[in-house]
């Protein structure tokens, strides 16, 4: 039996309106608007004609009920500017890796939560604080994606078919943290996302709606202050620094070079004229649209664990994305790709033992 909830997750999943899951489906407006109200039950053949239409197994629109995350706990950049179906496809996806992370949750020991919430300090103030509470002292982080995972942030991939939206992170339940990051950025741009969607969870998921113009400044802020401490910067005796020192400083702290720069105004190491002549430079060398020569991607340590885990059980990732209901593409959408794509043997049919999986601190 269709369950309404679901239709209506994987049709602004697929970025559909009702017109367009029509047009696909070959089913009437009319009918799919029943369905998705729960006021009509489909026959199983169009159960079926649904199922191929949204590219998702019957079993993902016959599985129980879910709730939806709400638009006001999630930290969408620049929310007026983003359609409807963009904010609703970048929602679903949200929902679907917190269905991925309860099978895993399921199976594995994953480290808690430990993130604190700190909405009555300035961005800097709540970069310094976090950075002594997390133990980091003043030098760079040699990985946001480990560090986050280390201290119970969920992190999963942004699906590639909502590249239009940078990152964003809620908290589910009022509880677990989650950080979804886009794929198509560069290895220093993903970092400096990780660090914003962070200072949303620590100054805002809690106490204040995690969008807006002034969060979003707070989150940039944050981010900043997070990944260049001012003072580690002022050890590094940046001060009037040109776009050559800046470069070699950028290796250090793995930021783009522009950022670096804007921190470095920021804090007074640099005059209004050195910061203009900087990038002016920097931008006819390419960093400004990009970042030549940048450091990898940021992945996963957790999830890469957990597919090693299933591997060495002889449980192939198939069986995960069967019992989420979901195709093993569509998993890998949201794992940062790390689905292994070839596996040899069968797999084990009795449950594993619940292994602790320990991410590596930074």
């Amino acid at each position: 039996m269709l369950t309404a909830s679901r239709l209506v997750l994987a049709r602004k999943r697929r970025r559909m309106t009702l017109s367009g899951l029509a047009k696909e489906s070959g089913i009437s407006v009319r009918s799919l608007t029943a369905f998705e109200n729960g006021h009509k039950v489909p026959a199983p053949e169009t159960i079926e004609a649904l199922s191929l239409a949204l590219e998702l197994p019957v079993d993902f629109l016959t599985a129980p009920d879910v709730d939806e995350i709400s638009t006001d706990s999630v930290s969408f950049r620049a929310l007026s500017k983003m359609s409807a179906l963009d904010r609703d496809a970048a929602r679903g996806a949200g929902r679907i890796v917190v269905e991925i992370n309860d099978w895993i949750e399921d199976r594995f020991g994953l480290p808690e939560p430990n993130v604190p919430t700190l909405p009555h300090l300035s961005p800097e103030e709540a970069a310094e604080r976090l950075r002594a509470l997390w133990g980091l002292g003043e030098g760079p982080i040699p990985n946001m994606v480990h560090l986050l995972e280390s201290h119970g942030v969920r992190v999963f991939s942004l699906a590639s078919d909502c590249s239009s939206v940078d990152a964003f992170s809620f908290r589910w339940k009022r509880t677990r943290p989650f950080v979804v990051l886009n794929l198509e950025k560069s290895g220093e741009r993903g970092r400096f996302d990780a660090a914003h969607e962070l200072g949303h969870l620590v100054m805002h998921s809690e106490h204040r709606i995690p969008h807006g113009v002034d969060a979003e400044q707070e989150a940039q802020q944050f981010a900043s202050a997070f990944l260049m401490p001012k003072s580690g910067l002022l050890a590094q005796q940046l001060f009037g620094a040109d776009a050559r020192r800046i470069l070699s400083a950028k290796l250090k702290w793995q930021v783009a070079a522009v950022a670096l720069a804007y921190r470095l105004r920021d804090l007074d190491l640099l005059t209004d004229w050195n910061y203009r002549t900087a990038v002016k430079l920097l931008s006819q060398m390419g960093y400004r649209s990009g970042e030549p020569g940048g450091i990898t991607r940021e992945s996963s340590q957790l999830l890469g664990k957990v597919f090693s885990a299933l591997r060495s059980e002889g449980i192939p990732a198939s069986v995960m994305a069967k019992d989420i209901n979901l195709t093993l593409d569509e998993l890998n959408l949201h794992v940062f790709g790390l689905v292994p794509t070839v596996f040899e043997g069968g797999y084990r049919s009795s449950a594993p033992a619940r292994p602790n999986l320990r991410v590596v601190g930074e």
